[in-house]
């Protein structure tokens, strides 16, 4: 059985249960509320508005919380229904190869579309489990939370998203996610099988990160920082074989293949030389290695220039590339423990 973090028990008059302690009650549950916002929203920003919401409505009904059902519970029903509430005026949140379509050329244009509401990444310190959690419930809060599994919810309509989400992810029996999305028993298994039918067609396998050993992974990250800051367009190439996929949100072509990818960072990137970029590590969506790409400007300071979400093969080579644009990158690499500028120093 899958440990949870222990809280303060429940006041015996929940009408008089004061602000601190209240949040003492829910505390505990606030990374597990947020990365399953984000899982239902795609969007870390609107993971956390939703999750204040979540907050704000629990207090406001805690007068009427019977205690039938742990505090856990609750917090995600709350939640699952407050996430339903605002997809109702939201469109979803894809990549650019979600978007449909083939690969795009690397000579053609750039292309931006800053209407559509793009997937964003997901910080881990938000997303982890808490210290309490035992083995299993952390791989399975890091697999849950992967990029491409959070792309694929994408696909999903919202009910479906919901109930596949507290089934396959969160456990829960079919007559609990009745309960919480006012369905039948029947409705939620007939949702559940539409839900992984269409998951399967369109996720791709499953990410071969927790496969990869520690010694070719740190031999892998390090080939490809060394790549990138000689900008050895080459060894970038050799990083990627030819079903490596790169895209990079606001823009809207996704590239197949290292030779491809090349073209595209041979004609569009501004770095001229060694030392015009610098990257710095971070992880990202439950432990996929992550960088902040820093790009030199006219004035010598290199700065924000892309947030890359990398995956990786079982083999050493890179299977799939997101490099983030969209947004504010300066808070966006706060967010990320990374700093305004960096250095060669």
């Amino acid at each position: 059985m899958t440990a949870q973090p222990t809280a303060p028990a429940a006041k015996t008059s929940a009408q008089t249960v004061t602000d601190r302690e209240f949040l003492e009650i829910i505390e505990p549950y606030r990374r597990e509320i947020m990365a399953h916002c984000y899982r239902m929203m795609g969007s870390h920003h609107d993971a956390e508005d939703l999750l204040q919401e979540t907050y704000i409505r629990a207090w406001r009904g805690y007068a009427g919380y019977d205690q039938r059902a742990s505090v856990r519970t609750w917090l995600h029903k709350i939640a699952t229904n407050t996430c339903l509430t605002a997809l109702e005026s939201k469109k979803r949140r894809p990549l650019p190869s979600g978007l449909g379509g083939d690969a795009y050329d690397p000579e053609a244009p750039l292309l931006q579309d800053h209407e559509v509401p793009w997937l964003e990444p997901y910080a881990d310190d938000a997303a982890a489990p808490p210290e309490s959690a035992d083995p299993a419930q952390v791989v399975g809060s890091r697999e849950s939370i992967r990029l491409a599994f959070i792309a694929a919810l994408q696909h999903l309509p919202e009910r479906q998203r919901a109930v596949l989400i507290l089934r396959d992810v969160l456990a829960w029996r079919a007559a609990e996610v009745a309960d919480t999305l006012g369905l039948t028993v029947a409705t939620v298994n007939s949702l559940l099988q539409r839900a992984r039918t269409q998951l399967k067609e369109v996720a791709p396998e499953r990410d071969s990160v927790a496969e990869l050993d520690e010694t070719t992974k740190r031999e892998t990250l390090e080939r490809y920082v060394a790549a990138f800051q000689d900008y050895d367009v080459d060894a970038i190439v050799s990083m990627f074989t030819d079903s490596s996929i790169w895209e990079m949100p606001p823009f809207t072509g996704w590239y197949l293949g290292g030779e491809q990818i090349g073209k595209l960072i041979r004609g569009n990137c501004p770095a001229e030389k060694a030392g015009d970029q610098i990257l710095l590590p971070t992880t990202a969506n439950g432990g996929q290695p992550a960088f902040g790409l820093y790009m030199i400007g006219d004035d010598g300071v290199h700065r924000p220039f892309q947030l890359q979400v990398l995956d990786l093969d079982a083999d050493g080579s890179v299977r799939h590339v997101v490099a983030f644009f969209a947004g504010d990158l300066v808070a966006e690499f706060a967010r990320f423990g990374l700093p305004a500028t960096a250095s060669n120093d």
